[in-house]
């Protein structure tokens, strides 16, 4: 019996597990790199930002110069040539700078005394008060150099020379620059919100001026990018559907392992609980399965609580007719063994004799019963010995029986894959039993049926009624009970042919009884 429901197809357990554990790996990863990659975002916004704003002050700065006529000979390296003219006369600048790539730089070196040209000095005193408003709104840090890397414009460092620090080297060179760097807070830490202080990087940005192909100065901008916080609250209606749908992703796994896994194992011990009970209603498929390995598990074990449930039925049975079987001779021994023992003296010889008589009968069937139900249990548990046969081999090992003829028609040589033994006791339960039922001869015959042999075996006896053709297999079942007959010749019979993954069953025959066994062919 197979519990089967319907075939489809269904996720393997394994599949299931390892997505799951795929899914819950990535969402920390996801998160990770999201929050890297808008930090990253931050920190090239803040150059962009940078960017445009330095552009703004050279640009003053440059025509302040020109407006100056300060001589070329003050001014500084020779801007190099532009090697891409596509968009001339634009020169774009991109930001640049990579948490990923770029290196964090220590925080910037202090300046060093140094003397600054007195007519640029003046023109950055000028542009001073610009720079101050400029940055109360910015936020941005601007120091304005000029050709040789000195302060002339811009917070506390006037009159310090910048030109030892990397990225001012570059823009006096006539190169942009950028940098990462260090920032060291000199203050408590400030409150979740506070802008430009929640990152412990600051951009760092040097812009060349350009005066008719010379560097005319530096515009050194500084920065700490905006507090991711700060912008993830901003943004806090994309977080939060991004949180939902985070939510509901888990929640999604948690659904399809309860499903898939979770539910099918509870339903599954559950039915194993009421099957214990004895609730024969529980042994049906589950309702849902989930894997294809749990459908094969509830099959699996439906099957065998189904084999051990009719095992059960068996037993039972066969205890009742045991029982019964036992209970009659038993019951006869122990009447005439009363009466031989309360006669005293005045049972004459005959009927002592009599009494006797029924004694050692009923104990002789008593003992045929015992070592028939020794045989029913020896086949029953017989394991396949992987010998094979043939017909004429096994009939020759049977004692010549005078009741009867017993010949082969035709496939006396068929291999089948049962011992020479086994098939012998098969061959003389029948015949015994054709004897009993007045044949005068058996006819045996096999034929090729692919890779299995079925034989047949008929008799010209009395045949069997249709009422008894239904009960012939079971056990202690017999119509000669008064001839000494146990009914367990037949029985027997198919315990040992199913031992083999063979079968026997009663066809229609014009005259007497016919079985036909099937084996598997060697």
């Amino acid at each position: 019996m197979r519990w089967l429901s319907k075939e489809r197809w269904r996720p393997r357990l394994a599949t299931v597990v390892v997505a799951i554990l795929i899914v819950v790996m990535a969402l920390p990863l996801v998160g990770l790199f999201f929050f890297r990659l808008y930090e990253n975002q931050l920190i090239r916004q803040t150059e962009g930002e940078l960017i445009a704003q330095g552009a703004v002050v050279a640009a003053i700065y440059a025509d302040a110069v020109r407006a100056a006529r300060i001589p070329p000979e003050k001014l500084g390296a020779q801007m190099p040539a532009v090697r891409d003219n596509t968009n001339y006369p634009y020169e774009p600048i991109e930001p640049r700078l990579d948490l990923a790539s770029d290196d964090v730089m220590p925080t910037r070196p202090a300046g060093l005394p140094a003397t600054a040209d007195p007519a640029l000095a003046a023109i950055g005193a000028r542009l001073d008060g610009i720079l101050d408003e400029t940055q109360k709104t910015t936020l941005a840090g601007f120091r304005l150099l000029d050709p040789h890397g000195v302060v002339i414009a811009g917070g506390d460092e006037l009159g310090l020379s910048l030109g030892q620090v990397e990225e001012v080297r570059q823009a006096l060179a006539g190169s942009y620059a950028s940098e990462l760097r260090l920032r060291i807070p000199d203050q408590p830490p400030p409150p979740l919100y506070s802008v430009s202080r929640g990152t412990k990087v600051r951009v760092f940005v040097a812009m060349p001026v350009d005066l008719d192909g010379k560097v005319a100065g530096v515009v050194y901008l500084s920065r700490t990018p905006n507090n991711i916080v700060k912008h993830l609250y901003g943004e806090r209606g994309k977080v939060t559907l991004a949180a939902l749908a985070m939510l509901g992703g888990t929640l999604l796994i948690a659904l399809v392992f309860i499903r898939t896994v979770s539910r099918p194992i509870y339903a599954l011990i559950e039915r194993t609980k009421r099957i214990a009970a004895g609730d024969r209603d529980a042994m049906r498929p589950l309702d849902h399965h989930g894997t294809r390995e749990m459908a094969a598990l509830s099959a699996a074990f439906l099957d065998m609580a189904a084999k051990l449930q009719a095992r059960s039925d068996s037993i039972q049975t066969f205890a009742t007719h045991v029982s019964h079987e036992l209970k009659s001779p038993l019951t006869a021994i122990q009447g005439a063994a009363e009466l031989l023992r309360d006669s005293g003296g005045t049972m004459d010889e005959a009927e002592r004799r009599r009494f006797s008589n029924n004694i050692v009968t009923d104990a002789g069937r008593l003992n045929l019963l015992v070592r028939r139900l020794l045989e029913l249990a020896r086949a029953e548990n017989l394991a396949p010995s992987g010998e094979s046969t043939t017909l004429n081999a096994a009939l020759a090992l049977l004692p010549v029986d005078t009741r009867l003829e017993a010949r082969i028609e035709a496939g006396g040589d068929a291999s089948l894959g049962i011992s020479g033994e086994n098939l012998a006791i098969v061959l003389a339960n029948l015949i015994d039993n054709s004897a009993r039922h007045g044949a005068r001869e058996v006819t045996i015959g096999a034929a090729s049926a692919g890779e299995r042999v079925v034989v047949h075996i008929g008799d010209d006896g009395d045949g069997i009624s249709p009422s008894n053709r239904t009960k012939v297999f079971e056990p202690f079942f017999t119509t000669r009970r008064e001839a000494g007959g146990t009914g367990m010749g037949l029985g027997i019979v198919l315990a040992l042919l199913k031992a083999h993954d063979g079968t026997i069953t009663l066809v229609d025959s014009a005259r007497g009884t016919r079985f036909e066994i099937n084996l598997p062919g060697v």
